[in-house]
């Protein structure tokens, strides 16, 4: 399963792990494969460089990677207090509503966070600069391509940028802008997404930027079967990520006590994709909280960053309720195949034998 990306990392198997868990990262990293830490979730730098440090401690030296969400142009903002009295107030009035219908209790007295402002420029700008005095060998840029001078100063300290694509011609503005890696992000993904399949979309873009700038798939990969599909299209590896939601290290992060139930009995129908998570389009799990903002009379979402900042405190509450039908959770149409939860290494060995299994099988034919 060796493919050029594995040497430029210096990683057994080109499996490229997004997660928000630094246990599942670096399970990852430690079994061949390159976990990505997501930064988003991190309002404060001090503790993404903690986080990172107890990365570098137990990853037995192996690479790892870091994921922001950073705009090229950087946008005007304000404190979170200063964006917070833009959110009309038939918002607040909707999401108040809509929790007490669904019988979402209120926090207890301070309990709580505020909104990830992980989606500010500055703050992911922080998360850069952190992230530079570790040793990841990869940042990953969720909204495509970062500004030149956080892809300049990356290179000066020898870190591989990547970008996410939805579709070919954004990957090859990427790459005129000085990308290194693509990231083939198909309709079936998790989270931020676009219009076109990863079937037709990855070929797509491995046109689209020629022989020299390796390409990764992603959305809807989750198998052995999957992965052998990724490098037949043309990708050098797979990018993934909602299959790791279903494993036993990201219990320590998960905070919704209905997470499992929910996501093992979902089928691959049982995603919608709408922009009510961040103010971009995103897939999530279906669930009554996305379906009363489908609603008739519900008001559109707002734009990136004040939808998140919206619903912030929504979250805390439907994941502190834990309720399997009121979910908030972005999660790929791979989640019609996590009906059971496994360690990062079952996953991991999984995904391998499968990918043997289905190599052996195609060159019988």
């Amino acid at each position: 399963m060796r493919t050029d990306i594995c040497e430029l990392f210096g990683i057994d198997y080109p499996i490229f792990a997004f997660t928000p868990s630094e246990q599942v990262a670096a399970a990852v990293s430690r079994m061949g494969g390159l976990g990505v830490l997501g930064a988003v979730r991190f309002n404060d730098a001090s503790e993404l460089d903690e986080t990172l440090t107890w990365l570098d401690d137990n990853t037995d030296g192996k690479p790892y990677g870091v994921d922001v969400v950073m705009p090229m142009k950087i946008p005007t903002e304000g404190t979170s207090t200063d964006l917070s009295s833009y959110i009309p107030e038939e918002h607040r009035k909707f999401v108040d509503e809509t929790l007490l219908k669904l019988g979402v209790p209120p926090l207890p007295e301070g309990e709580g966070r505020e909104g990830v402002l992980g989606w500010l420029h500055s703050t992911a700008r922080s998360h850069v600069d952190v992230a530079l005095q570790h040793r990841p060998v990869l940042i990953a840029n969720a909204l495509g391509t970062p500004p030149q001078d956080v892809i300049e100063l990356a290179h000066e300290h020898g870190v591989k940028v990547a970008a996410l694509a939805g579709a070919a011609k954004h990957a090859a503005s990427h790459v005129a802008n000085g990308v290194d890696i693509i990231v083939a992000q198909g309709y079936e993904a998790g989270g931020h997404t676009g219009e076109v399949a990863t079937m037709v979309l990855v070929p797509d873009i491995v046109d689209a930027v020629g022989p020299g700038v390796p390409v990764l798939a992603a959305g809807g990969i989750g198998s052995g079967r999957q992965l052998a599909a990724a490098l037949a299209l043309g990708a050098q590896g797979a990018w993934t990520g909602s299959i790791w939601l279903g494993t036993e290290e990201y219990r320590t992060l998960n905070s919704h006590a209905g997470w499992e139930p929910a996501f093992t009995r979902a089928t691959s129908s049982d995603t919608v994709r709408a922009k009510i998570y961040t103010g971009k389009p995103a897939r999530l799990l279906k669930s009554k909280w996305t379906e009363a903002w489908a609603e008739e009379g519900a008001p559109s979402p707002l734009p990136m960053p004040l939808q998140n900042l919206l619903v912030s405190d929504a979250h805390n509450r439907i994941n502190a309720a834990g309720a399997p039908d009121v979910v908030a959770m972005p999660v790929g149409q791979i989640v019609g195949r996590m009906n059971e939860v496994k360690p990062v290494e079952q996953v991991m060995r999984d995904l391998i034998a499968e990918y043997e299994a289905t190599v052996k099988r195609l060159n019988a034919l």
